[in-house]
């Protein structure tokens, strides 16, 4: 029997995720040791082995830094981190359940870099496979391209062997209809904050009360998720991503004893953004990007923003030469208010974070805002042999606000109907 080329690849290839991707279920006294004779830089950086990534990751970071402790590769390590939100049909923001775009069609986009080879791979707007962080670790080792997109990216991922799915949850397809009927006029087309015409809303226009408009279409809203059907405890939260549109995503850096290191970020993009609409997460230099003889780099938030500074490729050039990893992430964050002029009224419109870790094992998480709508303080996840969520290093202080601008509901309101 003749097996053809993209048989034997399919099989390999899945084959070779699933050997990379295994739990491990223990660990000998020799990885033992390793873990508790991790060093110090000499030029002031942190242990190794270490793990850094966006806090929606904590819950993984266990298992990815067992694996990486005892032998594992950093990009396998980082992948196990991501690969947990993907699968995670309550995690709206990437993979399995993430909401979806404006037709409510959910699209998905990755990309990864293994700082020991110094390959890439990237997808951008897939739809119906889920764990898209692996298909670009598969674009990477059995293409000759970087990245691929849309259609062919998907097509490429069945072919060697991933399966297609739904990946519009019930509950993410509700919050999409409440949002179509409510707010599809608050949309991404624009314009846009970059454009020279673009005014900030006026948030006391109108001859009613804003406090007042805001109670009455929370109460709305609540009222219209009972009759979609959503269960009463998860009313407010589904009303809360109509009002507040959840822009996450994940990043994980991963460095070993040796300093070998590698990163990888993964989303489902803006919330009801335009079809075929390609972030900053599947950009190499952008979302994410890593040099073995410096470091690594990605980011959440605002991605338009992001691609034009170059984020992660700037954090890492800035590193090197010899920016702290914090300085780095800073600079970065200056230069999007720049471009901006550094004018409040527009960049209260804009966040981002960085999550920062240099070859030596120093690392950092800085962000433009302290804290993201409602009311989230922004948070990197860390294990170094501790595993813990630490608070960014803000550019401004405050909250940031979403765009297109929606409307504001007092927390007084909210807590009538939670």
């Amino acid at each position: 029997m003749t097996v053809s080329r993209r048989d034997f690849l399919a099989t390999a290839v899945v084959g070779s995720l699933s050997l990379g991707l295994q739990g491990q279920q223990s660990q000998d006294q020799s990885t033992k040791q390793r873990s508790a004779n991790k060093t110090e830089s000499a030029s002031g950086g942190g242990k190794r082995p270490i793990i850094v990534c966006a806090n929606n990751g904590f819950n993984y970071l266990d298992d990815a830094y067992a694996f990486l402790a005892g032998g594992g590769d950093t990009l396998d390590a980082a992948l196990r981190v991501v690969k947990g939100p993907e699968d995670d049909p309550n995690d709206t923001t990437v993979g399995l359940g993430g909401i979806p775009n404006e037709q409510g069609v959910v699209e998905l986009d990755a990309c990864c870099m293994h700082g020991p080879t110094r390959r890439a791979g990237s997808v951008g707007g897939v739809r119906n496979i889920k764990n898209v962080s692996l298909v670009s670790k598969v674009v990477m080792e059995h293409t000759g391209h970087v990245m691929l997109v849309g259609e062919g990216a998907e097509r490429f991922a069945v072919a060697v062997g991933f399966p297609r799915e739904n990946l519009l949850t019930d509950h993410s397809r509700k919050i999409w209809l409440l949002w179509k009927e409510y707010h599809s006029t608050e949309d991404w087309w624009g314009p846009g904050l970059a454009d020279p015409h673009w005014q900030p809303p006026d948030v006391n226009a109108g001859p009613k009360p804003q406090v007042d408009l805001r109670e009455e279409l929370f109460r709305r809203l609540v009222e219209r998720a009972a009759d979609l059907g959503i269960a009463p405890e998860l009313r407010a939260e589904a009303v809360n991503k109509v009002l507040f549109p959840p822009t996450g995503t994940i990043h994980c850096s991963a460095l070993n004893e040796k300093g070998e290191i590698s990163g990888c970020t993964t989303t489902s993009g803006l919330a009801y953004k335009l079809p075929g609409r390609v972030g900053d997460s599947p950009i190499i230099g952008a979302g994410c990007y890593t040099d073995q003889d410096v470091g690594s780099a990605g980011a959440t938030g605002s991605g338009e923003e992001n691609i034009k500074v170059a984020g992660a490729h700037t954090i890492v050039e800035n590193m090197r030469r010899g920016m702290s990893p914090q300085d780095a992430g800073m600079d970065a964050l200056k230069r999007i208010a720049r471009n901006y002029n550094n004018d409040m009224a527009k960049l209260r419109f804009v966040d981002m974070t960085y999550y920062i870790l240099r070859k030596d094992g120093a690392y950092a998480g800085v962000s433009l805002w302290e804290a993201y709508p409602p009311d989230k303080t922004h948070k990197i996840a860390v294990h170094d042999g501790t595993k813990r969520a630490e608070k960014t290093v803000a550019l401004f202080k405050g909250i940031s606000q979403d765009f297109p601008a929606e409307p504001k509901v007092p927390p007084e309101v909210k807590k009538q109907f939670e």
